[in-house]
C-alpha cells in the first residue's frame, strides 16, 4: 500500500529550498506570496539565492542538511523545491528518511528533482507530486491552469485531465500507479536504489534540450533494463529544444519511441501536457490512476 502524505490545509508549511541548480532570491518572490494566497505559511530556505559561485545552489553539503532539516521538521508539511537542473544525484544516499518513514509529507518538482520522487517511490513507497516548481509562477504563470493544478494536488482534490489525440497514440485503457519524469534521469538511475520499480505501472516522460541520437540510447537504456517491458501503459510528454546533428538522425521522437515499444501491448499516448515548459500538470507519483487511450482523446484520471 502507498503511503499518501496528509494534504494541506489552511495554516499547513510549505519549505522552500534549492536541492540542485542555483536560483535568485527574486525569482522565488511570485511563488511565495501566491502559496500565501493560497492560505498556506512558506519557510525560505537558505540555498534559495544562495552566495555560491557554482552551479549549485550551495555545496552538497548545504543543499544536503537543508533538505534533511525540512524532512525531519513535523511543523513542516510539504517541500517545494525551487528548480531542478541537476545536483540531487550527489547526495540522495547522504540524506536519513528515518523521520520522513513515520511523519511523510509532500516532495514536490520536475527536471532533476526526479531523483526524489523516484527515491521516495523504490525505497520508501510514498507518493510524492511531479508539478511546477517556483519559476512557473512568474510572468502571470501562477493564474495558469498547470500551476492551480497544483494547488488541487495539495487540497487533495483527484485530478481528471484530458489531452488531444495523437496520430501517433496506440489505443488501449491501463491502470496502475503513476510513476515517471524526466527522461534523462530515469536513465540516470537505471542500476541504482533509487530506480522506479515499473512493472504494472504506468510511466510518463517528458525532456529537454537533447538530441535525437542521445533519446533514443536512453530508450535503449531503460528498454535493456527491463523497465520498459512489464508497463500498465505510456505517457510520453513534450520533448522541447530537441537537437539532430548534420547528419539527421532520420527518426522523429515518436517514431523512435513506437519502435522501442511495438512489441509490447499497452496503450501509448504523445503530446500529453507535461514538460519544461508552461504545460506541465501536477501528477501524483504512486498514486492509482486510469490511463484511457482512444481516438478520440486521451484521458488520465486519478482512481
Amino acid at each position: 500500500m502507498i503511503k499518501v502524505p496528509p494534504y494541506l490545509s489552511k495554516g499547513s508549511t510549505i519549505g522552500l529550498t534549492c536541492p540542485a541548480g542555483y536560483m535568485e532570491l527574486d525569482k522565488v518572490q511570485n511563488c511565495i506570496h501566491t502559496l500565501q494566497n493560497w492560505g498556506y505559511e512558506v519557510m525560505v530556505g537558505k540555498t534559495i539565492g544562495s552566495k555560491s559561485k557554482t552551479y549549485f545552489s550551495g555545496t552538497d553539503s548545504a543543499r544536503r542538511d537543508e533538505f534533511q532539516a525540512m524532512l525531519d521538521d513535523k511543523n513542516i508539511h510539504a517541500i517545494l523545491c525551487g528548480r531542478g537542473g541537476y545536483g540531487v544525484s550527489r547526495f540522495i544516499d547522504q540524506l536519513d528518511f528515518s523521520t520522513f518513514k513515520k511523519h511523510p509529507k509532500w516532495i514536490i518538482g520536475f527536471s532533476d528533482i526526479t531523483v526524489f520522487l523516484a527515491h521516495l517511490h523504490s525505497q520508501l513507497n510514498a507518493a510524492s507530486i511531479h508539478s511546477p516548481m517556483a519559476n512557473a509562477f512568474n510572468e502571470g504563470g501562477h493564474k495558469s491552469i498547470y500551476v492551480q493544478s497544483l494547488q488541487k494536488a495539495l487540497k487533495g482534490i483527484k485530478s481528471n485531465y484530458t489531452a488531444a489525440p495523437n496520430s501517433k497514440n496506440k489505443i488501449g485503457k491501463a491502470s496502475g500507479q503513476l510513476i515517471g519524469g524526466n527522461l534523462a534521469l530515469l536513465a540516470h538511475l537505471c542500476g541504482t536504489k533509487s530506480a522506479y520499480k515499473t512493472n504494472g505501472k504506468i510511466l510518463f516522460i517528458e525532456d529537454i534540450g537533447e538530441y535525437i541520437y542521445n533519446i533514443d540510447r536512453m530508450f535503449l537504456q531503460l528498454k535493456r533494463a527491463g523497465h520498459l517491458k512489464k508497463l500498465a501503459g505510456l505517457i510520453v510528454g513534450k520533448f522541447t529544444e530537441i537537437k539532430d546533428n548534420p547528419r539527421p538522425f532520420g527518426q522523429t521522437i515518436p517514431e523512435l519511441i513506437l519502435q522501442h515499444v511495438a512489441e509490447y501491448n499497452y496503450p501509448v499516448c504523445f503530446e500529453f501536457p507535461v514538460s519544461h515548459e508552461k504545460e506541465n500538470l501536477a501528477l501524483k507519483v504512486g498514486i492509482e490512476h486510469l490511463l484511457s487511450v482512444s481516438k478520440k482523446a486521451v484521458q488520465l484520471k486519478e482512481l
